[in-house]
């Protein structure tokens, strides 16, 4: 079972970047988020186009090349311990193709971090880097400022990672009984399907835990993801799967029925809402790393510290 390579974790003093490969930031939360990092000792340098707007398509911070010049640079950078993503929305799938890959694998891992649309870059950080990454609350929204729970899980998991190792929340039960390890893979749903199709896609580890959440889907769509996974063979080498939340797709249980009915045959365990996506108290999940699945404990327990 081969893991990625883990950074190492933050200290007071590090300097971290601030980017926005996405969707455009609100710069009220983007400030207020910039003021939370800074009180945690960390120096913040906010990347040059992240406050900037596509000039034709509003859903885009700024142009696809502008945007991956800043990811560039900041991973680049010998001084920049992290980088965090400023929020999601739409737009990293864009950016893939303008990345000098070779010259960023030359650079030193260091913690890369953001949810939602950033699984695209999870996704190559992982397949192109061998770097572990975390699915994580971002500066840039709501789910960071005004989420003192999903903040505190952050930054534990940036400074004291050992401290945050086994992962639970309230509603975490067995949709499918059982205990597995595996690698942690996945993210979000609809952004895991639509990377798919690229001839670059990354395969899932040998012996894997899939993670996956979504939001605002009908469960018709959930169902549609599942089974173009399935059909994929996404799920053919994973020991165990971990639900996350499921905001604003439907009712809990038809959601739960949904996946129960595209997940319930694989024969592996299924742990249900363990707490990380678009939810409150949003949980920080290192992707790329050994973990162990207990469904019917409704934990996720990292065999290592995430970083280093």
């Amino acid at each position: 079972m081969r893991e990625c390579r883990r950074p190492h974790r933050l200290r007071p003093g590090d300097a971290v970047a601030v980017v926005a490969p996405a969707g455009p930031v609100p710069e009220d939360l983007l400030d207020a988020g910039v003021d939370q990092l800074r009180s945690w000792g960390l120096r913040v340098e906010v990347g040059e186009h992240v406050r900037q707007r596509h000039p034709r398509l509003e859903y885009l911070a700024g142009a696809d090349a502008d945007r991956a010049a800043d990811l560039q640079r900041a991973w680049c950078d010998p001084d920049v311990a992290a980088v965090l993503c400023a929020r999601g929305g739409y737009g990293s799938l864009r950016v893939l193709d303008h990345l000098d890959w070779t010259r960023m694998a030359a650079a030193r891992p260091k913690v890369f971090a953001g949810s939602s649309d950033i699984t695209a870059l999870h996704d190559a950080f992982t397949a192109r880097l061998d770097v572990a990454t975390l699915f994580a609350p971002m500066p840039g929204t709501e789910a960071f400022v005004r989420d003192p729970a999903a903040r505190e899980h952050l930054r534990r998991t940036l400074f004291e990672p050992e401290s945050v190792a086994v992962l639970s929340a309230p509603a975490a039960d067995a949709l499918v009984p059982g205990r597995a390890r595996g690698v942690t893979y996945g993210g979000n749903l609809s952004i895991v399907v639509a990377s798919l199709s690229a001839r670059d896609a990354p395969e899932p580890p040998q012996q894997g835990i899939a993670l996956l959440e979504d939001v605002t889907e009908k469960p018709y769509r959930l169902d549609q993801f599942v089974t173009q996974l399935r059909r994929a063979g996404w799920f053919d080498r994973a020991a165990g799967v971990a639900l996350g939340s499921w905001t604003d797709c439907a009712p809990p249980e038809a959601v739960r029925a949904a996946l129960h009915d595209r997940l319930g045959d694989l024969g592996i365990p299924v742990l249900w809402e363990l707490g990380f996506g678009h939810c409150e108290a949003q949980r920080t999940v290192p992707l790329g790393v050994a973990a162990e699945l207990d469904a019917d404990a409704g934990t996720l327990t990292v065999s290592r510290p995430a970083l280093r």
